[in-house]
C-alpha cells in the first residue's frame, strides 16, 4: 500500500513538472510608475518618468502564468539557481537593472524585487540556471525601440484625457504586428481606470532571447475587462494627483 502511494506521489510530481514546464510564450510587462504609485501604495519619493520593467513571465497558451517554482508541487525545472544566489551573477548589469527594473516601493531594495521575480518566474523559465541571461533578456527587449510604449501606443500622458483601450490596442497592433495586453488599476479617490502596464507576448522558441511577437491571448487584465467600453487615464510622468472634480475629455484616437 505504501509503495503504491509513493508511486502515485512520484507520478503526480512528474505530471505537474511536465505540465508547468510546457509553457507557450513569454510576457514582457512594462509598468508606468505614476499609475502604480498614485493608488495609495507607498512609493519612493522619486519615481522614474519612463516605463520600467515589471517582469518577464513564462505563460501558458491560454494566458495564465506558470506558477512559481516549488520543489514538491511545481518542480518545473531540475536544480534551478535559487534567489539568494542571483545577485552576484547580476553584478555586470546591476546599474542597468537599477535604472530599468527598479523597486518602486518605499524603503525596499531593488534586489528584493529581482529576487521575487526570479523566484516567481525565472526559475520556471528556460533560463533557470542562468539568472544573468534571464534578466538581460528582459533588459534587451525593453530597450528595443520597437517596443517603446510611448512610440507604439499612439497616445501621450495627459492629465484630463481618457483613452479608449481598444484604440490603444489597435495602435500597437498596427505598429508592431501583434496585440499587447493592457493592465489597468483604479485612480485613488477618483474611481477612474488608469493604464498601469502594457505587456508584449513573445513566442517560446529554442533560440534565446525570445524575439518573435505574437498576439497576447487576453488583451486586458486586472481592472480593465472590456476594450470596447473601458477608457483609461494615462497620467503625466510626475507625482500629480488629480482631484475628483475633473471634467474629462474623451480621446477616441
Amino acid at each position: 500500500m505504501h509503495s503504491h502511494l509513493l508511486a502515485a506521489a512520484v507520478l503526480a510530481t512528474l505530471l505537474v513538472s511536465a505540465a508547468t514546464s510546457d509553457f507557450a510564450f513569454y510576457k514582457l510587462s512594462l509598468i508606468w510608475p505614476t499609475s502604480a504609485c498614485n493608488t495609495g501604495i507607498e512609493c519612493k519619493s522619486s519615481i522614474p518618468k519612463m516605463f520600467t520593467i515589471h517582469g518577464l513571465w513564462p505563460t501558458f497558451a491560454d494566458g495564465t502564468r506558470v506558477p512559481p517554482y516549488n520543489g514538491v508541487t511545481n518542480k518545473c525545472n531540475p536544480n534551478p539557481v535559487g534567489p539568494e544566489a542571483i545577485l552576484e551573477k547580476l553584478m555586470p548589469i546591476k546599474g542597468k537593472l537599477e535604472l530599468m527594473w527598479p523597486n518602486l516601493r518605499y524603503n525596499k531594495e531593488d534586489s528584493a524585487f529581482w529576487k521575487i521575480e526570479w523566484e516567481h518566474h525565472g526559475m520556471c523559465s528556460d533560463y533557470y540556471q542562468d539568472p544573468y541571461g534571464y534578466f538581460n533578456a528582459a533588459l534587451t527587449l525593453a530597450e528595443t525601440s520597437q517596443y517603446n510604449p510611448l512610440k507604439v501606443m499612439g497616445i501621450q500622458p495627459a492629465d484630463k484625457t481618457l483613452y479608449q483601450v481598444k484604440k490603444i490596442l489597435d495602435n500597437v497592433k498596427k505598429k508592431v504586428g501583434a496585440y499587447p495586453q493592457i493592465s489597468c488599476n483604479m485612480m485613488l479617490k477618483v474611481g477612474t481606470l488608469q493604464l498601469r502596464e502594457i505587456r508584449f507576448c513573445f513566442k517560446r522558441t529554442k533560440k534565446l532571447p525570445p524575439s518573435v511577437l505574437q498576439d497576447c491571448p487576453n488583451k486586458v487584465d486586472d481592472r480593465c475587462t472590456n476594450p470596447e467600453t473601458d477608457y483609461v487615464r494615462f497620467p503625466p510622468a510626475s507625482p500629480i494627483f488629480s482631484t475628483p472634480n475633473i471634467t474629462w475629455e474623451f480621446d477616441f484616437i
